[in-house]
């Protein structure tokens, strides 16, 4: 079944030529020229992924990714205006997953839309490095417990929600608790294909990791930070 992609901007020129692009590569699109009524369209039928321009009236960007992120944990790209580090740091630290700046290409759109779509299925165990591998184990790690097949998060119990590159990264932390992962570790893990993202998106997704565990547990300090070294899971 064809994967459905849903294209939020007030740019009609933007949401025409993307939307053939993508229907091109063998994608469904939703087109929508602001936030309310993308987010009435989610609750009926949500989309595989959100492609969500930042400026747009009645319900801007950044408010359409907040309401979604309290129904949904799937893959949203944030389109930012060229050279503002402010939007991409807010959107990266409410919850997006990627961002791309205007004016882009299509054809990195396309390309960053296939390989959110590849972690999330990662990060679900619906695909693996061969046919024979073996599906991937539920991990338990102190209070902590992934289970990747079914893309679930607990905590003492508790359910957490995650994005596909909050769990990824998460994952690889969690992995083996006590080892230092570097910041470019963990984005070639989070960010498998050849995209470029810099040291401050491993950042923001880690401080949105933390928010959201603090948020079921006050406590919450099992992810440390090493200056200058990277980050380490504490499963103690």
């Amino acid at each position: 079944m064809s994967q459905v992609i849903a294209l939020v901007d007030d740019d009609r020129n933007i949401l025409t030529s993307v939307s053939i692009a993508l229907q091109s590569e063998g994608f469904v699109t939703r087109v929508y020229t602001d936030g309310a009524a993308a987010l009435k369209a989610f609750g009926d039928n949500p989309p595989d992924l959100g492609v969500f321009d930042i400026k747009m009236p009645r319900m801007d960007g950044m408010e359409l990714l907040r309401r979604v992120r309290e129904i949904s944990a799937m893959p949203v790209i944030f389109l930012t205006s060229k050279d503002d580090e402010l939007d991409e740091a807010m959107g990266l630290a409410m919850g997006a997953d990627d961002y791309i700046a205007k004016p882009f290409s299509q054809r990195l759109l396309i390309a960053r839309i296939r390989a959110l779509l590849r972690r999330q299925d990662l990060a679900r165990g619906e695909v693996s490095a061969g046919d024979d591998e073996p599906q991937q184990q539920v991990l338990e790690r102190g209070r902590l417990t992934m289970d990747p097949a079914r893309h679930k998060v607990k905590w003492g119990g508790k359910d957490v929600t995650l994005t596909v590159t909050e769990f990824l990264i998460l994952e690889a932390l969690a992995q083996r608790p006590g080892v230092v992962k570097s910041r470019n570790q963990l984005l070639d893990i989070a960010y498998q294909d050849d995209v470029y993202v810099d040291d401050r998106t491993i950042d923001s997704h880690i401080k949105r990791i933390r928010r959201k565990f603090r948020a079921t547990d006050p406590q919450f300090d099992a992810i440390e930070t090493l200056y200058g070294v990277g980050y380490r899971f504490d499963d103690e």
